[in-house]
């Protein structure tokens, strides 16, 4: 797990960082809506200094997406 990417996650979506896991998604966080999904696309982009492309935003379902997407702008967790 990436403590800084679980942090980032747990602050804007507000859950507690222990609640989330690799499979946590809009369908299992209930704060996870459009309008957090965008808050967490503008911190991600601006954490981790990268730019998203439409097409990974739209196939992002899930944590384990995130960290994928992150791997291919070469942007190493620590897991």
């Amino acid at each position: 797990m990436s403590k800084k990417l679980y942090t980032l996650i747990g602050r804007i979506m507000d859950v507690p960082v222990t609640e989330l896991n690799d499979n946590s998604s809009p369908e299992t966080i209930p704060s996870w809506d459009s309008f957090n999904s965008y808050l967490l696309l503008d911190e991600l982009e601006s954490e981790f200094q990268t730019e998203f492309s439409i097409d990974e935003v739209v196939e992002t379902k899930n944590i384990a997406d995130i960290k994928k997407h992150l791997k291919n702008h070469g942007i190493i967790l620590d897991d």
